[in-house]
């Protein structure tokens, strides 16, 4: 038996296994990059709307012409939401939606996630840890 025989079939799965591995950041908002490097954050306000459901305003400095600015609200939304999930004791979130505007050189940001303590249903989940630590990594603040 040849040794390609015994390989190809075996590529796509460790590919497509691999895949799922990476973390997800939901909006089709890449985990690595992707914010400015003189983006200036303002803040997040939070407020629990019932046990699981929470609701995040962020805002950021910005300019209006930025094709990438609402993907950078939207990604600031999302590390404020996983690190409010670990906070809460919870690991994982989903993404509800996020409406985003700009008025007088601000960026503000809407946003609605649920936290659970296990993967949820819905193609817009996260992994809090892996979110946060993304965060982090990127220069971007959590709540």
């Amino acid at each position: 038996m040849h040794l390609n025989t015994l390989i190809s079939p075996f590529v796509p799965a460790l590919a497509l296994g691999l895949s799922a591995c990476a973390p997800t950041c939901g909006e089709g908002v890449s985990c690595a990059g992707g914010e400015t490097p003189d983006a200036l954050y303002l803040g997040v306000e939070t407020r629990l709307l019932e046990d699981d459901l929470v609701r995040f305003n962020v805002a950021m400095r910005g300019n209006k012409d930025d094709p990438n600015a609402a993907a950078n609200v939207s990604r600031y939304a999302e590390c404020a939401a996983a690190q409010y999930a670990l906070i809460r004791g919870y690991g994982f979130a989903r993404h509800l939606r996020t409406t985003t505007n700009f008025n007088d050189g601000t960026w503000s940001g809407d946003a609605a996630y649920t936290i659970s303590s296990s993967l949820p249903d819905g193609l817009k989940t996260i992994d809090a840890e892996v979110i946060v630590a993304d965060c982090k990594d990127n220069g971007i603040p959590t709540v």
